[in-house]
């Protein structure tokens, strides 16, 4: 049967590690400013503090690993209190060696690897949207063995270092949206995973993706009424279930309009339209433009640097 997660992140197309360390001692904070890209972080020794824009503030310790999908703006410091300093995301790509905030010198109280990737998925923002803004996962030790190879990889030149980094990046998001507790996440893929009723109609839907499904079957799979189950899946997910649906199959019909390994009927038919016009016709409602100027316009638009 399909696994959804392993799905979203093969169409998210993660790649292009960019790697630091980070250490803070004595009195410092750090403000940094919306990103937009996906950025993970995992606290190698110490003790920090991680306020996140619209989240709770975080206490983050030794092994502790924090997946942002989207990168907010956010808030690093240590415990006491500090005007925190602005930094820009982006210059920080360009600094060399650790970059320590606060005391310099000495024994640091924290010390991190914190890195930025990209998502070259063209629909990279709705996928997203299905994930948590914060991941926070404690006492992991996969996870904190997947960074440091990250990590490693990120800052060398070895050959097949990119091949090598996008599958590391892969399994790390695994592991870190698997191993997040789900009943803490807002409405979205996990939750719905996580639910025992909903994720056999989720899995049966990607499974499936060319049947002409109905709300009932949908029930049915999941063994609650057709209103329960609508009500259900609307809460979990954030979408009504044919609203996913055809989230979903534009998202892979996107994918497969990118890559163009296929023809327009040959899209319509994997993502279930009974013809290319009708596909056509659903596509441009849904995207703002028909599929082959879609797909012309992904040939002309520059890959992320």
């Amino acid at each position: 049967m399909s696994d959804p997660l392993s799905e979203v992140i093969s169409l998210l197309r993660p790649r292009a590690v960019f790697s630091k360390r980070i250490s803070g001692a004595g009195r410092w904070g750090v403000r940094y400013s919306d990103f937009g890209q996906p950025s993970f972080s995992v606290v190698l020794e110490g003790r920090c503090r991680l306020a996140v824009d619209g989240h709770p503030a975080l206490t983050l310790e030794a092994g502790d690993f924090v997946l942002l999908p989207a990168t907010p703006g956010f808030t690093m410091s240590g415990f006491e209190r500090v005007t925190p300093e602005r930094v820009d995301p982006k210059a920080m790509a360009s600094a060399t060696g650790e970059v320590r905030h606060g005391t310099r010198g000495g024994r640091p109280d924290v010390r991190m690897l914190g890195g930025t990737f990209v998502f070259d998925a063209p629909d990279a923002g709705l996928l997203v949207s299905l994930l948590p803004r914060v991941v926070h996962v404690r006492g992991v030790e996969r996870l904190s063995v997947l960074v440091g190879l990250v990590g490693e990889e990120s800052l060398q030149r070895r050959p097949g270092r990119d091949l090598a980094l996008t599958h590391l990046v892969q399994l790390m998001l695994i592991e870190a949206l698997r191993s997040a507790p789900a009943e803490q996440a807002p409405p979205g893929l996990l939750r719905g995973l996580a639910d025992r009723e909903l994720a056999p109609a989720m899995r049966r839907m990607h499974a499936q993706l060319a049947r002409a499904w109905t709300v009932p079957q949908l029930a049915k799979a999941a063994g609650l009424s057709r209103s329960a189950f609508f009500e259900r899946f609307t809460r979990t997910v954030g979408l009504p279930p044919n609203e996913y649906l055809l989230t979903w199959r534009m998202a892979v019909a996107k994918d497969l309009l990118r890559r163009r390994e296929v023809g327009l009927a040959e899209v319509a038919e994997r993502v279930g339209y009974g013809s290319a016009s009708a596909f056509s016709t659903a596509f441009s409602r849904h995207v703002g433009q028909p599929p082959g100027r879609y797909a012309r316009a992904r040939d002309d638009t520059p890959a992320p640097a």
